[in-house]
Protein backbone atom coordinates (compact mmCIF):
# COMPACT_ATOMS: atom_id res chain seq x y z
CA UNK A 1 0.00 0.00 0.00
CA UNK A 2 1.34 3.77 -0.84
CA UNK A 3 2.69 5.31 2.22
CA UNK A 4 -0.25 7.96 1.97
CA UNK A 5 -2.50 5.55 2.84
CA UNK A 6 -1.58 4.13 6.14
CA UNK A 7 -4.78 4.84 8.68
CA UNK A 8 -1.93 6.44 11.30
CA UNK A 9 -1.45 9.37 8.56
CA UNK A 10 -5.06 9.64 7.12
CA UNK A 11 -7.33 12.60 8.09
CA UNK A 12 -9.80 11.06 10.92
CA UNK A 13 -13.15 10.16 9.17
CA UNK A 14 -16.54 12.27 10.52
CA UNK A 15 -19.51 10.50 12.48
CA UNK A 16 -21.91 9.33 9.39
CA UNK A 17 -23.99 12.09 10.03
CA UNK A 18 -21.86 14.75 9.33
CA UNK A 19 -20.46 13.27 6.12
CA UNK A 20 -22.48 14.64 3.06
CA UNK A 21 -22.58 18.38 1.84
CA UNK A 22 -24.85 19.25 -1.15
CA UNK A 23 -22.39 20.13 -4.56
CA UNK A 24 -25.16 22.32 -6.54
CA UNK A 25 -22.74 23.68 -9.16
CA UNK A 26 -25.55 24.65 -11.68
CA UNK A 27 -28.49 25.87 -8.72
CA UNK A 28 -30.44 22.94 -9.61
CA UNK A 29 -32.33 23.34 -6.38
CA UNK A 30 -34.18 26.23 -8.21
CA UNK A 31 -35.88 24.05 -10.44
CA UNK A 32 -37.62 22.31 -7.47
CA UNK A 33 -39.89 23.46 -5.47
CA UNK A 34 -40.13 23.57 -1.53
CA UNK A 35 -42.16 20.20 -1.50
CA UNK A 36 -39.18 18.46 -3.53
CA UNK A 37 -36.64 19.10 -1.62
CA UNK A 38 -38.55 18.95 2.23
CA UNK A 39 -38.86 14.97 0.74
CA UNK A 40 -34.92 15.27 -0.01
CA UNK A 41 -34.30 16.44 2.95
CA UNK A 42 -36.64 14.17 5.36
CA UNK A 43 -35.20 11.44 3.71
CA UNK A 44 -30.96 12.34 3.62
CA UNK A 45 -31.83 12.93 8.01
CA UNK A 46 -33.23 9.66 7.34
CA UNK A 47 -30.18 8.34 6.09
CA UNK A 48 -27.69 9.55 7.72
CA UNK A 49 -29.51 8.41 10.96
CA UNK A 50 -30.53 5.27 10.75
CA UNK A 51 -28.56 3.89 7.36
CA UNK A 52 -25.54 4.87 7.39
CA UNK A 53 -24.45 3.82 11.05
CA UNK A 54 -24.74 0.03 10.43
CA UNK A 55 -24.29 -0.13 6.30
CA UNK A 56 -20.65 -0.94 6.39
CA UNK A 57 -21.10 -3.50 9.01
CA UNK A 58 -24.42 -4.80 6.98
CA UNK A 59 -22.21 -5.09 3.85
CA UNK A 60 -19.22 -6.59 5.08
CA UNK A 61 -21.73 -9.65 7.22
CA UNK A 62 -23.41 -9.68 4.33
CA UNK A 63 -26.37 -9.13 6.12
CA UNK A 64 -29.70 -7.68 5.78
CA UNK A 65 -31.65 -5.57 8.30
CA UNK A 66 -35.41 -6.21 8.21
CA UNK A 67 -35.53 -3.27 11.23
CA UNK A 68 -34.98 -0.46 8.33
CA UNK A 69 -38.07 -1.34 6.81
CA UNK A 70 -40.93 0.41 8.87
CA UNK A 71 -38.66 3.45 8.83
CA UNK A 72 -37.89 3.17 4.79
CA UNK A 73 -41.96 3.16 4.59
CA UNK A 74 -42.35 6.07 7.01
CA UNK A 75 -40.34 8.59 4.46
CA UNK A 76 -42.05 7.31 1.16
CA UNK A 77 -39.37 4.60 0.24
CA UNK A 78 -42.20 2.78 -1.33
CA UNK A 79 -43.94 2.91 -3.92
CA UNK A 80 -43.71 7.19 -3.89
CA UNK A 81 -46.18 7.33 -6.73
CA UNK A 82 -48.94 4.90 -5.95
CA UNK A 83 -51.75 7.28 -4.91
CA UNK A 84 -53.26 8.02 -1.47
CA UNK A 85 -56.57 5.68 -1.83
CA UNK A 86 -54.14 2.49 -2.25
CA UNK A 87 -51.82 3.58 0.77
CA UNK A 88 -48.82 5.30 -1.36
CA UNK A 89 -48.09 9.14 -0.90
CA UNK A 90 -49.31 10.53 -4.47
CA UNK A 91 -45.89 12.23 -4.92
CA UNK A 92 -44.23 13.10 -8.11
CA UNK A 93 -41.85 11.57 -10.39
CA UNK A 94 -38.72 13.76 -9.44
CA UNK A 95 -39.82 13.37 -5.66
CA UNK A 96 -39.49 9.74 -6.02
CA UNK A 97 -36.18 9.95 -7.87
CA UNK A 98 -34.66 12.46 -4.71
CA UNK A 99 -35.81 9.93 -2.40
CA UNK A 100 -34.04 7.08 -4.25
CA UNK A 101 -30.46 9.44 -4.75
CA UNK A 102 -30.71 9.49 -0.83
CA UNK A 103 -31.00 6.02 -0.33
CA UNK A 104 -28.49 4.89 -2.94
CA UNK A 105 -26.13 7.70 -1.69
CA UNK A 106 -25.74 5.19 1.04
CA UNK A 107 -25.72 2.15 -0.76
CA UNK A 108 -27.00 0.81 -4.22
CA UNK A 109 -28.36 -2.98 -2.03
CA UNK A 110 -30.45 -0.98 -0.47
CA UNK A 111 -31.92 1.33 -3.30
CA UNK A 112 -32.81 -2.06 -5.09
CA UNK A 113 -35.30 -2.96 -1.76
CA UNK A 114 -36.98 0.03 -2.77
CA UNK A 115 -37.51 0.49 -6.16
CA UNK A 116 -37.90 -3.33 -6.71
CA UNK A 117 -40.64 -3.00 -4.08
CA UNK A 118 -42.48 -0.18 -5.36
CA UNK A 119 -41.46 0.10 -9.38
CA UNK A 120 -41.23 -3.83 -9.66
CA UNK A 121 -44.46 -4.77 -7.64
CA UNK A 122 -46.45 -2.30 -7.21
CA UNK A 123 -46.43 -0.36 -9.79
CA UNK A 124 -47.94 -3.45 -12.14
CA UNK A 125 -50.42 -4.33 -9.29
CA UNK A 126 -51.48 -0.81 -9.24
CA UNK A 127 -51.12 -0.28 -13.32
CA UNK A 128 -51.86 -3.85 -14.60
CA UNK A 129 -54.05 -4.97 -11.39
CA UNK A 130 -57.62 -5.40 -10.54
CA UNK A 131 -59.16 -3.77 -7.83
CA UNK A 132 -58.95 -6.61 -5.33
CA UNK A 133 -55.66 -7.23 -6.03
CA UNK A 134 -54.40 -3.58 -5.29
CA UNK A 135 -56.57 -3.49 -2.18
CA UNK A 136 -55.15 -7.04 -1.15
CA UNK A 137 -51.33 -6.22 -1.71
CA UNK A 138 -50.61 -1.96 -1.54
CA UNK A 139 -51.51 -0.17 1.49
CA UNK A 140 -49.39 -3.44 3.22
CA UNK A 141 -47.12 -2.97 1.24
CA UNK A 142 -46.10 0.79 1.30
CA UNK A 143 -45.93 0.15 4.53
CA UNK A 144 -43.32 -2.55 4.42
CA UNK A 145 -45.54 -4.52 6.26
CA UNK A 146 -45.46 -6.86 2.74
CA UNK A 147 -42.59 -7.35 0.81
CA UNK A 148 -42.61 -7.90 -2.96
CA UNK A 149 -40.00 -9.69 -5.56
CA UNK A 150 -40.01 -9.38 -9.34
CA UNK A 151 -39.60 -12.36 -11.79
CA UNK A 152 -38.78 -12.23 -14.84
CA UNK A 153 -34.50 -12.73 -15.46
CA UNK A 154 -34.02 -16.67 -15.84
CA UNK A 155 -31.36 -18.39 -15.83
CA UNK A 156 -30.34 -18.65 -19.62
CA UNK A 157 -32.28 -15.64 -20.83
CA UNK A 158 -31.38 -11.83 -19.09
CA UNK A 159 -31.08 -9.22 -21.92
CA UNK A 160 -33.42 -11.27 -24.05
CA UNK A 161 -36.75 -11.91 -21.61
CA UNK A 162 -38.51 -12.70 -24.18
CA UNK A 163 -37.03 -15.97 -24.54
CA UNK A 164 -38.42 -16.78 -20.99
CA UNK A 165 -39.14 -20.91 -20.56
CA UNK A 166 -41.07 -20.00 -17.35
CA UNK A 167 -45.01 -21.25 -18.09
CA UNK A 168 -48.16 -21.68 -16.52
CA UNK A 169 -51.50 -23.76 -17.94
CA UNK A 170 -54.71 -23.36 -17.32
CA UNK A 171 -56.07 -26.44 -15.20
CA UNK A 172 -59.17 -25.43 -14.78
CA UNK A 173 -60.30 -22.95 -11.09
CA UNK A 174 -56.28 -22.20 -10.99
CA UNK A 175 -52.96 -22.29 -13.55
CA UNK A 176 -50.03 -24.47 -12.67
CA UNK A 177 -46.76 -22.39 -13.26
CA UNK A 178 -42.81 -24.47 -14.32
CA UNK A 179 -39.82 -22.90 -14.24
CA UNK A 180 -37.10 -20.59 -12.54
CA UNK A 181 -35.86 -17.09 -12.12
CA UNK A 182 -32.42 -16.28 -11.10
CA UNK A 183 -31.08 -13.07 -9.40
CA UNK A 184 -34.26 -11.81 -8.22
CA UNK A 185 -33.49 -8.82 -5.59
CA UNK A 186 -35.53 -9.03 -2.54
CA UNK A 187 -36.35 -13.40 -3.24
CA UNK A 188 -35.79 -14.81 0.03
CA UNK A 189 -38.07 -12.65 2.25
CA UNK A 190 -40.51 -11.76 -0.23
CA UNK A 191 -44.35 -12.22 0.50
CA UNK A 192 -45.43 -12.35 -2.97
CA UNK A 193 -43.31 -12.18 -6.64
CA UNK A 194 -45.00 -10.93 -9.47
CA UNK A 195 -43.62 -13.74 -12.04
CA UNK A 196 -43.43 -12.86 -15.76
CA UNK A 197 -44.78 -16.26 -17.48
CA UNK A 198 -45.89 -17.25 -20.83
CA UNK A 199 -49.10 -19.34 -21.11
CA UNK A 200 -49.40 -22.51 -22.88
CA UNK A 201 -53.19 -21.66 -24.07
CA UNK A 202 -52.51 -18.48 -25.80
CA UNK A 203 -49.40 -19.21 -27.79
CA UNK A 204 -46.82 -18.50 -25.37
CA UNK A 205 -48.18 -14.67 -24.68
CA UNK A 206 -46.29 -12.92 -20.97
CA UNK A 207 -48.61 -12.77 -18.20
CA UNK A 208 -47.82 -11.47 -15.01
CA UNK A 209 -49.25 -13.73 -11.83
CA UNK A 210 -49.06 -13.28 -8.38
CA UNK A 211 -47.05 -16.03 -6.06
CA UNK A 212 -47.37 -16.03 -2.77
CA UNK A 213 -45.23 -17.44 -0.17
CA UNK A 214 -46.75 -20.36 1.26
CA UNK A 215 -47.48 -21.82 -1.70
CA UNK A 216 -47.05 -25.31 -2.43
CA UNK A 217 -44.24 -25.85 -5.02
CA UNK A 218 -42.38 -22.08 -4.23
CA UNK A 219 -39.59 -21.76 -3.30
CA UNK A 220 -37.13 -18.90 -2.68
CA UNK A 221 -33.25 -19.96 -2.42
CA UNK A 222 -30.84 -17.37 -1.21
CA UNK A 223 -27.73 -16.67 -3.25
CA UNK A 224 -24.91 -16.54 -1.97
CA UNK A 225 -21.39 -15.81 -2.15
CA UNK A 226 -22.51 -12.22 -3.80
CA UNK A 227 -18.80 -9.63 -3.81
CA UNK A 228 -21.49 -6.88 -4.77
CA UNK A 229 -25.33 -5.55 -3.10
CA UNK A 230 -23.99 -8.12 0.05
CA UNK A 231 -26.64 -5.75 2.25
CA UNK A 232 -29.50 -6.58 -0.31
CA UNK A 233 -31.25 -9.89 0.04
CA UNK A 234 -30.68 -11.78 -3.78
CA UNK A 235 -32.13 -15.13 -4.50
CA UNK A 236 -33.71 -17.50 -6.75
CA UNK A 237 -37.62 -17.85 -7.40
CA UNK A 238 -38.50 -21.85 -8.09
CA UNK A 239 -41.71 -23.19 -9.74
CA UNK A 240 -42.25 -26.72 -9.72
CA UNK A 241 -46.08 -27.03 -10.42
CA UNK A 242 -47.49 -24.36 -8.21
CA UNK A 243 -50.96 -23.94 -8.26
CA UNK A 244 -51.81 -19.95 -8.90
CA UNK A 245 -55.73 -18.81 -7.84
CA UNK A 246 -57.15 -17.40 -11.72
CA UNK A 247 -57.61 -14.17 -9.42
CA UNK A 248 -54.00 -13.73 -8.87
CA UNK A 249 -53.56 -12.98 -12.89
CA UNK A 250 -52.90 -9.65 -13.07
CA UNK A 251 -55.66 -9.15 -16.00
CA UNK A 252 -54.90 -5.25 -17.29
CA UNK A 253 -52.03 -5.87 -19.61
CA UNK A 254 -50.20 -9.03 -21.47
CA UNK A 255 -46.88 -9.23 -23.84
CA UNK A 256 -43.47 -8.31 -23.36
CA UNK A 257 -44.33 -4.85 -22.53
CA UNK A 258 -45.85 -5.01 -19.45
CA UNK A 259 -42.83 -6.04 -17.72
CA UNK A 260 -40.65 -3.48 -19.90
CA UNK A 261 -42.98 -0.99 -18.14
CA UNK A 262 -42.18 -2.11 -15.00
CA UNK A 263 -38.61 -1.55 -16.02
CA UNK A 264 -38.88 1.91 -17.26
CA UNK A 265 -39.97 3.09 -13.79
CA UNK A 266 -37.04 0.91 -12.07
CA UNK A 267 -34.59 2.35 -14.55
CA UNK A 268 -36.02 5.90 -13.80
CA UNK A 269 -34.79 5.45 -10.35
CA UNK A 270 -31.66 3.90 -11.27
CA UNK A 271 -30.58 6.90 -12.85
CA UNK A 272 -31.43 9.18 -9.88
CA UNK A 273 -30.11 6.66 -7.06
CA UNK A 274 -26.39 6.16 -9.19
CA UNK A 275 -26.34 10.49 -9.21
CA UNK A 276 -26.19 9.93 -5.59
CA UNK A 277 -23.82 7.38 -5.39
CA UNK A 278 -21.62 9.73 -7.78
CA UNK A 279 -22.49 12.89 -5.46
CA UNK A 280 -21.42 11.02 -2.41
CA UNK A 281 -18.05 9.60 -3.73
CA UNK A 282 -17.20 13.03 -4.79
CA UNK A 283 -17.89 14.56 -1.34
CA UNK A 284 -16.14 12.17 0.54
CA UNK A 285 -12.94 13.05 -2.05
CA UNK A 286 -13.20 16.58 -1.89
CA UNK A 287 -13.32 16.53 1.86
CA UNK A 288 -10.09 13.52 1.90
CA UNK A 289 -7.95 16.14 -1.00
CA UNK A 290 -8.35 19.04 1.53
CA UNK A 291 -7.03 17.56 4.46
CA UNK A 292 -4.82 15.11 3.46
CA UNK A 293 -1.25 16.88 3.26
CA UNK A 294 1.61 15.45 1.46
CA UNK A 295 4.99 17.74 0.53
CA UNK A 296 3.84 20.21 3.13
CA UNK A 297 0.32 21.06 1.27
CA UNK A 298 -3.21 19.57 1.23
CA UNK A 299 -3.57 17.10 -2.09
CA UNK A 300 -6.36 19.56 -3.05
CA UNK A 301 -4.04 21.87 -4.12
CA UNK A 302 -1.88 19.61 -6.72
CA UNK A 303 -2.91 19.83 -10.15
CA UNK A 304 -3.93 16.50 -10.96
CA UNK A 305 -6.16 16.01 -7.65
CA UNK A 306 -7.88 19.20 -8.76
CA UNK A 307 -8.49 18.10 -12.78
CA UNK A 308 -10.04 15.01 -10.93
CA UNK A 309 -12.57 16.87 -8.11
CA UNK A 310 -13.24 19.36 -11.38
CA UNK A 311 -14.50 17.11 -13.68
CA UNK A 312 -16.05 15.11 -11.39
CA UNK A 313 -18.85 18.05 -10.72
CA UNK A 314 -18.55 18.65 -14.13
CA UNK A 315 -19.88 15.16 -14.57
CA UNK A 316 -22.62 15.38 -11.77
CA UNK A 317 -23.93 18.73 -12.83
CA UNK A 318 -24.44 17.41 -16.54
CA UNK A 319 -26.27 14.15 -14.92
CA UNK A 320 -28.27 16.58 -12.46
CA UNK A 321 -29.68 18.33 -15.18
CA UNK A 322 -30.28 15.05 -17.21
CA UNK A 323 -31.76 13.41 -14.57
CA UNK A 324 -34.20 16.78 -13.70
CA UNK A 325 -35.11 17.16 -17.07
CA UNK A 326 -36.44 13.61 -17.17
CA UNK A 327 -38.46 13.78 -14.35
CA UNK A 328 -39.99 17.05 -15.80
CA UNK A 329 -40.91 14.87 -19.07
CA UNK A 330 -42.36 11.60 -16.67
CA UNK A 331 -44.35 14.26 -14.47
CA UNK A 332 -45.93 14.99 -18.15
CA UNK A 333 -46.33 11.52 -19.28
CA UNK A 334 -43.78 12.30 -22.24
CA UNK A 335 -40.64 10.69 -21.26
CA UNK A 336 -39.84 7.32 -23.75
CA UNK A 337 -38.16 4.32 -22.51
CA UNK A 338 -35.29 5.04 -25.06
CA UNK A 339 -35.04 8.75 -22.96
CA UNK A 340 -35.11 6.49 -19.57
CA UNK A 341 -32.39 4.18 -20.88
CA UNK A 342 -29.84 6.77 -22.23
CA UNK A 343 -30.32 8.34 -18.48
CA UNK A 344 -29.64 4.81 -16.67
CA UNK A 345 -26.78 3.94 -18.61
CA UNK A 346 -25.22 7.31 -18.34
CA UNK A 347 -25.68 7.64 -14.82
CA UNK A 348 -24.41 4.33 -13.93
CA UNK A 349 -21.43 4.72 -15.85
CA UNK A 350 -20.53 8.42 -14.64
CA UNK A 351 -21.03 7.05 -10.79
CA UNK A 352 -18.00 4.54 -11.84
CA UNK A 353 -15.60 6.30 -12.99
CA UNK A 354 -16.12 9.39 -10.37
CA UNK A 355 -16.16 6.22 -7.56
CA UNK A 356 -12.42 4.74 -9.34
CA UNK A 357 -10.98 8.47 -9.57
CA UNK A 358 -12.31 9.47 -5.89
CA UNK A 359 -10.63 5.57 -4.95
CA UNK A 360 -7.29 7.22 -6.28
CA UNK A 361 -7.55 10.72 -4.34
CA UNK A 362 -8.35 9.01 -1.29
CA UNK A 363 -5.25 6.57 -2.38
CA UNK A 364 -4.92 3.21 -0.02
CA UNK A 365 -7.51 4.51 2.88
CA UNK A 366 -10.05 4.58 -0.33
CA UNK A 367 -10.02 0.55 -0.31
CA UNK A 368 -10.93 0.42 3.06
CA UNK A 369 -14.74 0.96 4.99
CA UNK A 370 -13.41 3.57 6.90
CA UNK A 371 -15.33 5.07 3.76
CA UNK A 372 -17.62 4.29 1.10
CA UNK A 373 -15.77 4.28 -1.82
CA UNK A 374 -15.03 0.64 -2.70
CA UNK A 375 -18.59 -0.47 -1.47
CA UNK A 376 -19.99 1.62 -4.01
CA UNK A 377 -17.18 0.94 -6.46
CA UNK A 378 -18.45 -2.85 -5.50
CA UNK A 379 -22.51 -2.63 -5.67
CA UNK A 380 -22.31 -0.49 -9.23
CA UNK A 381 -20.74 -4.06 -10.82
CA UNK A 382 -23.91 -4.90 -10.65
CA UNK A 383 -25.97 -1.77 -11.01
CA UNK A 384 -24.38 -1.52 -14.84
CA UNK A 385 -25.35 -4.79 -15.53
CA UNK A 386 -29.47 -5.24 -13.80
CA UNK A 387 -32.20 -3.81 -15.54
CA UNK A 388 -30.13 -3.68 -18.49
CA UNK A 389 -26.54 -3.79 -19.58
CA UNK A 390 -24.47 -1.10 -19.82
CA UNK A 391 -24.50 -2.30 -23.57
CA UNK A 392 -28.03 -3.12 -24.28
CA UNK A 393 -28.68 0.28 -23.30
CA UNK A 394 -26.33 1.36 -25.85
CA UNK A 395 -28.10 -0.20 -28.44
CA UNK A 396 -31.51 0.82 -27.14
CA UNK A 397 -30.36 4.53 -27.84
CA UNK A 398 -28.68 3.26 -31.25
CA UNK A 399 -31.80 1.63 -32.16
CA UNK A 400 -33.52 5.28 -31.61
CA UNK A 401 -31.28 7.04 -33.20
CA UNK A 402 -30.74 4.96 -36.64
CA UNK A 403 -33.85 3.41 -37.20
CA UNK A 404 -32.44 0.13 -37.01
CA UNK A 405 -32.44 -2.40 -33.90
CA UNK A 406 -29.02 -4.19 -33.85
CA UNK A 407 -30.19 -6.44 -30.70
CA UNK A 408 -32.99 -8.73 -32.67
Amino acid sequence: MNDASTPAQAPARKAATDLFQHHDHFLVDELLTEEHKLIRDTARKYVSKHLKPIIEDAFEKAEFHPEIIPGLAEIGAFGPIIPQEYGGMGLDQISYGLIMQEIERCDSGLRSLCSVQGSLVMYPIWKYGSEEQKKKWLPDMAQGRKIGCFGLTEPNFGSNPGGMVTTFKDAGDHYVLNGAKMWISNAPMADVAVVWAKAENTEGRIHGLLVERGMEGFTTPTTHGKLSLRASPTGELVFDNVKVPKANLLPNKSGLGAPLGCLDSARFGIAWGTLGVAMECYDTALRYAKQRVQFDKPIAAFQLTQKKLAEMITEITKAQLLTWRLGVLRNEGRATTAQISMAKRNNVALAQNIAREARQILGGMGITNEYPIMRHMMNLESVVTYEGTHDIHLLITGAEVTGIPAFK
